[in-house]
C-alpha cells in the first residue's frame, strides 16, 4: 500500500490546521494507512514532504488548497474543506481513496444553477453572474444564473431547475435562502469570487461544495438556512443585507420630500400648507418612507442572522430605536440583538417534532421582540440615542478645514476598494446619516463613487496611448455606470493595473470629496448619480457640487495619463 500524501494549507487557521493533521494521522492509522503530512500555518511549513515521497506517492489530499500545485502533477488529488477533515476525518480519508483522478472529474460535464447577489443590487450582482456564466461555458458545465438584484429575482430558478443541478453555487454578499436547495451539494461565496476568478470558484466549489440539509419538522426555512449560516462572513455581511432591503425607502422618502419642497417651499411641513400637494409629498415621504428606514434596517440585520423568525424582533426593535431616538445607530445594534437572540434561543430551545413548529410563529419572534425591547428601553437605547445626538451636532457644525478633511476621508474609502467592504463602510455611514437629517456626508460619498470610472472613461478620451483598443471601448461603458453612481465601473481598469490605478481613483475621489464637504453641498437621497442632480432640492449649492464632481474626475484623468504606461510599454 502506497502512502497517502496530504498538505493541509490553511495559515492564518494555525491552530484548527494542527488539529486537522493530528486528526488525519489518527484516523490513517485506524484505517492501516500509511500518511504524510505537510501543514502550512502562519509560522512556516511544519514537516515538508521530500522529493522521494512526492515521487513514490500516486494520491494526495489538499486541504484548504486554491489553484494547482505543480509538484502533484500526474497524481490523484482529492480537495477537502479544513472543516470536513475536522469534523469526520474518516470520511475524507475514505473519500480520498475511493477517488477518480481531478481531470477526470473536471471534464465531466455538470449541471449548475447558482444565485448572484450584493447589498444594492446594481453591479456586483451582474458581473458575478457574467463571471460565473462565462467560466463555465469555458469549462464545458451547464449553468443558470439567477441574479436577485434591484429590481428584484430575474432568470429564477425553477423547480425543474433545481431538481436537475450536480451543484448549487451561491456568489453573494447578502443573506440569500437556501431552503429550497435540500438535498443538494451548496458552495457558498461572496460575489468578487466569481467576478476575479469564476473558473476558480467552480473548482473549488466542485471540491467543497456542502450538502444541504432540509428543514425539520415546522421550523422552515430557519431550520433549512441553519448549515448555510456557517458560510457567512459575520457581521459586514449581515449589515449590508439590511442595508439593501433599506435603500429603496430612503430613496423614495428622500426623493418625495425634495419634491414636496420644491412645490410647497421650504416650509411645506407647516400646518399652514396642511392638504396641499406639497404638504402630502412630503409627510409621505417623511412619516411613510423614512419613518420605515429603520425598523426595515434592523428587521433585515436579524433576517440575515436568524432567518424569518428574527424579522419582527428586529423591526420591533427598530420602530423602538426611532421613538427614542437612537437612529440608524441603535437600529444596528437593535437589529443584532435580535438576531443574534433568536439565533440563539432557535438553538436551545427544543420541543420535539409535534411542537417545533410553533417557535418560527410565536415562541421565537414573541421571546425575541421581549429581550430586543426591553434591552433597548432600559440599557442600550438611551446610551446609543445620546452617541448618535453627539455625532449629528458635531456633523452640523462642521466647517472649515474639519469638513474638508472629513471629505477627503470618505472620498478616498469610496474608491480604495471600490465596492467592498471600506466603500460599503462609508456609503452606510452617510446613509445611515440622512435619518437624523444630515445630507452633507451623502453629498460627499456620491460624487466621490463617481469620480473614478468617469475619470477613467475621461483619461481614455485624453490619453489614448495609455488604454488598449479594448479599453478604451471599456471605458465608454465605465462612463455610463459613473454618471449613474455605480463605481464599480472602475475595476476591470484597477484589476489589471492596481498599483497606478488606484492610487488615481483614491486622489481624485478625496479631492471631490472634500470639495463637496468644504463647499456644505448636501444630497438627500442616497442614489442616482447625475439623474437626481436636476429635481429641485435634491441636492444644495449644485453649482459647487458640480464643481466637486468635474475637479475629482479630471485629477484622476491627469494622474492616470502621468502614472498609466502605455501598452506596448508595459509588455515591453
Amino acid at each position: 500500500m502506497s502512502t497517502l500524501l496530504a498538505v493541509l494549507t490553511c495559515p492564518e487557521r494555525s491552530t484548527q490546521s494542527l488539529l486537522a493533521a493530528e486528526a488525519l494521522r489518527k484516523a490513517a492509522k485506524q484505517l492501516g494507512q500509511a500518511i504524510r503530512i505537510e501543514t502550512h500555518t502562519a509560522q512556516g511549513v511544519q514537516d515538508p514532504l521530500s522529493e522521494s515521497e512526492l515521487a513514490a506517492a500516486q494520491q494526495v489530499i489538499r486541504v484548504g488548497a486554491s489553484g494547482s500545485d505543480a509538484r502533484f502533477s500526474g497524481k490523484r488529488e482529492h480537495l477537502a474543506a479544513l472543516e470536513a477533515v475536522l469534523a469526520d476525518p474518516s470520511a475524507v480519508l475514505n473519500a480520498a481513496l475511493q477517488a477518480t483522478p481531478v481531470a477526470a472529474a473536471a471534464s465531466q460535464p455538470l449541471s449548475i444553477v447558482a444565485i448572484t447577489s450584493c447589498p444594492t443590487g446594481i453591479a456586483h450582482t451582474f458581473m458575478a453572474a457574467e463571471g460565473l456564466s462565462g467560466a463555465a461555458e469555458a469549462l464545458g458545465h451547464r449553468i443558470k444564473v439567477e441574479t436577485q438584484g434591484s429590481v428584484g429575482s430575474q432568470n429564477a430558478l425553477t423547480a425543474a431547475d433545481i431538481a436537475g443541478a450536480d451543484l448549487v453555487i451561491i456568489a453573494a454578499d447578502t443573506q440569500v435562502d437556501t431552503s429550497r436547495f435540500a438535498g443538494k451539494r451548496v458552495f457558498m461565496s461572496g460575489t468578487k469570487a466569481a467576478i476575479n476568478d469564476g473558473k476558480a470558484l467552480i473548482g473549488n466549489a466542485q471540491a467543497n461544495a456542502k450538502l444541504q440539509a432540509a428543514a425539520a419538522g415546522g421550523q422552515g426555512a430557519a431550520a433549512g438556512a441553519a448549515s448555510a449560516s456557517k458560510e457567512r462572513s459575520g457581521a459586514y455581511k449581515h449589515l449590508m443585507t439590511g442595508v439593501s432591503f433599506m435603500l429603496p425607502f430612503v430613496v423614495t422618502g428622500g426623493l418625495l420630500i425634495a419634491l414636496g419642497f420644491a412645490l410647497g417651499g421650504i416650509y411645506v411641513f407647516d400646518d399652514a400648507h396642511k392638504g396641499t400637494l406639497g404638504w402630502t409629498l412630503f409627510n409621505i415621504g417623511a412619516k411613510a418612507s423614512f419613518a420605515l428606514m429603520v425598523p426595515v434596517l434592523a428587521g433585515y440585520i436579524a433576517y440575515s442572522i436568524a432567518d424569518r423568525p428574527g424579522i419582527a424582533p428586529g423591526m420591533a426593535g427598530g420602530m423602538i430605536a426611532g421613538a427614542i431616538g437612537s437612529g440608524f445607530l441603535g437600529g444596528i445594534v437593535a437589529g443584532f440583538i435580535a438576531g443574534y437572540s433568536v439565533k440563539y434561543l432557535n438553538e436551545k430551545i427544543q420541543l420535539g417534532r409535534n411542537f417545533d413548529g410553533l417557535k418560527p410563529v410565536l415562541i421565537l419572534p414573541l421571546l425575541g421582540t421581549t429581550i430586543v425591547g426591553l434591552l433597548m428601553y432600559f440599557v442600550l437605547g438611551q446610551p446609543v440615542a445620546a452617541a448618535l445626538g453627539a455625532v449629528t451636532e458635531w456633523l452640523k457644525g462642521l466647517q472649515g478645514s474639519s469638513a474638508l478633511v472629513l471629505g477627503m476621508i470618505l472620498g478616498g474609502m469610496m474608491a480604495f476598494d471600490m465596492g467592498g467592504p471600506i466603500n460599503k463602510a462609508a456609503y452606510t455611514f452617510a446613509t445611515g446619516l440622512i435619518a437624523s437629517q444630515v445630507y452633507a456626508p451623502m453629498a460627499a460619498v456620491m460624487a466621490a463613487g463617481m469620480t473614478p470610472p468617469l475619470g477613467i472613461a475621461l483619461a481614455a478620451l485624453l490619453f489614448k496611448n495609455r488604454f488598449t483598443a479594448d479599453e478604451r471601448e471599456g471605458a465608454k461603458a465605465a462612463g455610463v455606470l459613473g454618471i449613474s453612481f455605480i463605481t464599480e465601473g472602475a475595476i476591470p481598469f484597477a484589476a489589471k493595473d492596481p498599483l497606478r490605478v488606484i492610487p488615481s481613483l483614491v486622489a481624485g475621489s478625496a479631492l471631490a470629496g472634500a470639495i463637496s464637504m468644504a463647499s456644505g453641498c448636501q444630497l438627500r437621497v442616497p442614489h442616482g448619480g447625475v439623474f437626481v442632480l436636476p429635481i429641485p432640492n435634491a441636492v444644495s449649492n449644485l453649482g459647487m457640487y458640480i464643481v466637486a464632481l468635474l475637479a475629482g474626475t479630471a485629477l484622476t484623468a491627469v494622474l492616470l495619463g502621468v502614472l498609466k504606461k502605455s501598452p506596448d510599454a508595459a509588455n515591453a
